[in-house]
């Protein structure tokens, strides 16, 4: 999540960084469609065909990871698996550097999926197992890839930014904590080719469209991927799926999940062992991320700025139960 100083609206911004692609003029009117979380996403058309304008503050991005991310994206495409098409600039950039009054920006398009957000669906038993199937194609693809240039980032390196980030937060004593005894526990699992390669991280419903003529899902937002145990996106996609059904009918919709997974790969049958430490994980994440964006406060703050940071403030309280406890 970006800091909250960074979640205003700024059209000016948005086409200031636009004119390094070509569009259609009279699409700008979708910009009001924007969202700001992790990045600002703007729609817009080019030729009639809806693309999104994705950017973000390079002071909040690693280049290399954005490099690595671009990289996967076309490896994936390059073996026929349903995912995100980037776009080059007028100069032929998948990823642009942007200068800009309000500061530096990195910043890429892409063509927007065919399909509907799974969100958005029924939740039928064949939509699950398509995505656990998408899920489980994505893993093999990743045990087979080596990166040409750039690598993404890796677990152990996302626990090395969160302890960076609570020196500044030193009364946050249980999440750093926490941080020591994830890094404590991952040291002590195997990792080989068929558990541990890059990863989503968010496969959730939001990112996940079912293209109801294929039968087949497409998957958006490489942006939080890394180097991680292939528990760790399954772990999310459930945890996603469990925030729609009941305890009765989800063990159902779990095992549709699995089905679809497991016809596209196989992973040992230990690996819930480990389900738990990978929730504590994105939860610590989760937790130091909204941290670090709440921080900064000013005056005259506008009410939907109070409000969101209240209510960032108490999603904290949820990320944190287990922050400390033996794992």
């Amino acid at each position: 999540m970006l800091k909250l100083k960074y979640l205003f609206d700024d059209v000016n911004l948005a086409e200031m960084v636009l004119k390094n692609w070509n569009y259609d003029e009279g699409s700008i009117d979708m910009f009001k469609y924007y969202r700001i979380s992790s990045n600002a996403i703007y729609p817009f058309k080019c030729e009639g065909k809806t693309h999104l304008l994705r950017f973000a503050p390079k002071t909040e991005k690693l280049k290399s990871n954005i490099l690595a991310e671009l990289d996967f994206i076309s490896y994936l495409r390059d073996n026929h698996y349903g995912v995100l098409e980037s776009v080059e600039s007028k100069h032929g950039e998948e990823l642009v550097e942007v200068q800009t009054p309000w500061g530096d920006y990195f910043a890429s398009v892409f063509k927007r999926v065919s399909g509907v957000q799974i969100n958005n669906t029924d939740f039928s038993d064949t939509i699950i197992f398509s995505h656990g199937k998408a899920l489980g194609r994505l893993h093999l693809l990743s045990s087979q890839y080596t990166p040409d240039k750039t690598q993404r980032w890796s677990y152990s390196d996302v626990l090395d930014w969160i302890q960076d980030v609570l020196m500044s937060f030193p009364e946050e004593t249980a999440a750093l904590m926490e941080t020591k005894l994830l890094r404590s526990y991952f040291a002590s699992i195997p990792v080989n080719k068929s558990n541990f390669g890059l990863v989503h991280y968010d496969f959730e419903y939001d990112n996940v469209f079912y293209d109801d003529e294929s039968k087949s899902c497409n998957v958006i937002d490489f942006d939080d991927a890394m180097y991680h145990w292939y528990a760790m996106d399954i772990e999310q996609a459930l945890d996603s799926l469990q925030d729609y059904f009941s305890s009765e009918i989800f063990n159902h919709k779990r095992q549709c999940f699995m089905d679809g997974y497991l016809t596209e790969y196989d992973i040992p049958n230990d690996f819930e062992v480990i389900l738990p430490a990978c929730r504590r994980f994105a939860n610590l994440y989760g937790y130091v991320r909204i941290l670090r964006s709440i921080a900064d406060k000013w005056d005259n703050e506008p009410d939907w700025l109070i409000n969101l940071r209240e209510k960032l403030t108490k999603g904290l309280q949820g990320e944190s139960i287990c922050f400390g406890k033996e794992i």
